[in-house]
This record gives C-alpha cells, sequence and structure tokens, in this order.
C-alpha cells in the first residue's frame, strides 16, 4: 500500500472537439456563463482512466484484473447494475478490491444484499476548468443515412464543439484512504499511464482532437500529512493574441513561478516530483523557457510513455 501523500497535476487540450458533453443541455460542452471556462466533469477523466486500463492493460475480468464499474450485458436483458456486479465476485469485498483497480483508486459503493459497503477513494480530482475563456461553435451537417427508407434526402445532424480548450485537472491521493481500499504504488503508476495515454487514445468521433501536454505527480515524504493543494491556480497560461483565437498549443506558453516558487518553499516536505511533458509544451520561469530537470532545488524525475 501507499505511504505517501500525493498531487497531480494534468493538463491536455481539446481542439475542435467536444471535450465533455452535458447532457442536459443538448449534449454542448459545459462551459460557465459568467467566466467563459470550459468545465470537464471528473468522471470524464475516471472514464478515461478506467476505458485505457481495460483495453489496453488487461483489467478485462481475466487473470484476476477487473475495473468494477463498467458496463456488463445482464442476462435478463439490459446492463448489470451494481448488485448483479457485485455477485459477479460472489460479493466478496476482500476479492473485489483484490480485482478492481478502479475501486483500490476511486473507491466506491458496493451494494450486498443485506447491506451496502462505501469506500472512500483514495484518489480524487477536482472538476477540470480550462486555463483559457473558449467559445462555442455550432455545426450543421449532413448524416449518412437517408431521413427515411426509399428517400434520397440526408437526415441532418447539428452538433457543438470547442475550437480550442487546455484543460487543468487537480487531485490528490491519500494514503489513509489507501489503506481501506489497499491502493498499491503500482496503481498510482498505471493511473499515470492511463491518464496520459487513455487522453491520446480518445478517439470518438466527438473526441477526436485530445492530446496530454503535462503530467506532474508531486511524491511527498511519508507520515507528513501534508500537501500544497491547488496545484491548478500556481500556473498561468500566457500569451500575446486575444484569448478567444488561441487554436494551437504554439499560441501560449505556461509560467511555471507559482508552482516551482511553492515547491521550493516546501522542498523539505517533497520527496520528488515525477512528470511528463509534450515536447511542444512551453514551460517559463522568470521569462525563460525551463526545463524541469534544471531546477535543482527540487528532485524531479521525468517519465516518457
Amino acid at each position: 500500500m501507499i505511504r505517501n501523500r500525493q498531487e497531480i497535476l494534468f493538463l491536455y487540450d481539446v481542439m475542435d472537439a467536444n471535450p465533455n458533453g452535458d447532457p442536459l443541455d443538448e449534449n454542448k460542452p459545459r462551459i460557465d456563463e459568467e467566466t467563459g471556462i470550459n468545465i470537464v466533469t471528473d468522471v470524464r477523466l475516471k472514464r478515461t482512466i478506467r476505458d485505457y486500463l481495460y483495453s489496453y492493460k488487461g483489467y478485462d475480468g481475466s487473470n484476476g484484473k477487473d475495473i468494477f464499474v463498467r458496463e456488463l450485458a445482464s442476462d435478463k436483458g439490459g446492463i448489470k447494475d451494481g448488485k448483479a456486479r457485485a455477485k459477479d465476485f460472489k460479493e466478496n469485498v476482500d476479492e473485489i478490491l483484490e480485482k478492481a483497480i478502479d475501486i483500490r483508486l476511486f473507491g466506491g459503493v458496493i451494494p450486498l444484499d443485506k447491506a451496502s459497503i462505501t469506500f472512500t477513494g483514495p484518489v480524487q480530482f477536482n472538476m477540470g476548468r480550462s486555463l483559457n475563456k473558449v467559445t462555442l461553435k455550432h455545426i450543421k451537417g449532413t448524416g449518412a443515412f437517408a431521413s427515411g427508407e426509399g428517400k434520397a434526402q440526408k437526415t441532418f445532424r447539428e452538433e457543438y464543439i470547442i475550437p480550442y480548450s487546455l484543460i487543468g485537472f487537480h487531485g490528490i491521493v491519500n494514503e489513509n484512504a489507501a489503506k481501506e481500499t489497499k491502493l498499491t504504488d503500482e496503481d498510482v503508476v498505471l493511473m499515470d499511464e492511463a491518464i496520459w495515454n487513455g487522453t491520446k487514445n480518445l478517439i470518438t468521433r466527438s473526441k477526436m482532437g485530445h492530446m496530454p501536454r503535462l503530467l506532474l505527480r508531486v511524491v511527498y515524504k511519508a507520515e507528513q500529512n501534508f500537501f500544497i493543494g491547488d496545484l491548478q491556480n500556481k500556473i498561468e497560461i500566457s500569451f500575446d493574441m486575444p484569448e478567444e483565437k488561441l487554436r494551437t498549443i504554439k499560441d501560449f506558453s505556461i509560467k511555471m513561478d507559482d508552482l516551482v516558487n511553492e515547491l521550493v518553499l516546501y522542498k523539505d516536505k517533497v520527496e520528488k516530483v515525477i512528470y511528463t511533458t509534450d515536447k511542444n509544451l512551453k514551460l517559463t520561469l522568470k521569462g525563460q523557457n525551463v526545463n524541469l530537470q534544471d531546477i535543482k532545488e527540487i528532485k524531479f524525475e521525468e517519465k516518457s510513455y
């Protein structure tokens, strides 16, 4: 089980796509009307992680590895609910924790016949929020099929997209809650991979155009019961054009000054910082381009996927 409190900062961008539609509002991208900030739910990010682990890392119900929250057909028709899913594990909670990495990571409610057991997830994410103000674009087009059999006219489709959004997520890995779900360091490493590669593998029609840009995990020293917090607000996007015209990663840089200053301030509590960056992302410190490994006050470890 993990012994260290950890903190996550994840940046990814979206181009000409819908990062997270609201089913109660015509599936439009979620936007804060007052600020113009694009919002993505933590549920969307957790699904990205689950889908990657299921599709690419063998957590498909075989070899003792599984995802608890996934769609499975019921013998009675339809999709299995939580109770039916628990019965797949014979309602053995220890077996669920041993096999289901998503319960170890995110917790969940395990519905049993006589009661339910709730596990608080060691890994919690805030809502993702864009660093830039976004605009909503309405697109109309024709569908692939005619509007009815024997008719020549095709159906019409409408959709809403965002031309460009740089989205930031902040997360915490709580070593105390990890004792209950038996979360391991290996699980967290797999989660990192799933965040990065899972985002790259969002290749459905509405999700094309997603790219991970920065993943940073601060590992604090054991038994500190401490974290800096609010990492997503300790970086700043910098650009030299009207904000609504941002369209690519080449249009801006990310100021790291506040984040680095905080890490240095609390360096006695920080064991290391594990990070992955896209080679096209420009990070700056004191107005100059910076490679995080050049910051000697903190131990930075680069990870590639």
